[in-house]
């Protein structure tokens, strides 16, 4: 185990599925952070919390470190913007069994999941996540906050804003730009530019 200690922000769903990778990479985590108390604790975690508090534990000289577990885009952003304003690390936390080019460059707080695929000279942001086995192609961007969902593929090329969210096994084609605040549903493909704050389903993908 590991000599750092890192705190969770967020219980449920998502956080489970990070939980599981921060304790195979060897990280200590010592409680969450949460609006309340949470009945169901799968981890045995101690409560620490809600971060927004002045008297927060977590603000301590004990922890450098965080995760945050949660997977709305906008709320993800927000507390880290704040957790870095105390001076606290967000790690970057990736499963071992994901494929990330050595010509990649990941900003920190980014989450990669179990058998994700980034090719070359792709740059993804900081505080993004790349959910389980989705596949982000050569010199693809990905600007800050952005969530890329389960089984989605990016062709090469592509450029996504600040946090969107592109649902579980859509298709982006090569060349395509995604504004910021976009919503792109499960399963849709997506053939032209998309701007920004619009919601896109189907196939082939549009605005509604």
């Amino acid at each position: 185990m590991s000599d750092k200690s890192v705190i969770i922000v967020g219980y449920s769903g998502h956080a489970y599925v990070l939980i599981e990778t921060v304790l195979e990479n060897g990280l200590n985590v010592i409680g969450y952070s949460d609006k309340e108390e949470v009945d169901h604790n799968p981890y045995s975690l101690e409560y620490l919390g809600f971060e927004k508090d002045k008297n927060f534990a977590g603000w301590g000289n004990h922890v450098t470190s965080f995760v945050i577990g949660l997977g709305d885009n906008r709320m993800r952003q927000n507390i880290a913007i704040l957790i870095e304003s105390k001076g606290k690390v967000i790690e970057t936390v990736i499963h071992h069994t994901a494929h990330v080019s050595k010509n990649v460059s990941i900003g920190n707080g980014t989450f990669i999941n179990k058998n994700v695929s980034v090719n070359a000279l792709a740059s993804i942001g900081k505080h993004v996540i790349l959910n389980t086995g989705c596949i982000v192609e050569h010199e693809c961007i990905l600007n800050d906050a952005v969530h890329i969902g389960p089984g989605a593929v990016l062709a090469g090329n592509v450029k996504v804003g600040e946090r969107t969210f592109v649902g579980a096994n859509s298709v982006i084609k090569q060349g395509i730009t995604i504004g910021k605040d976009v919503i792109i549903g499960a399963g849709a493909v997506i053939i032209t530019d998309i701007p920004d704050g619009k919601k896109v389903i189907g196939n082939p993908g549009r605005i509604i």
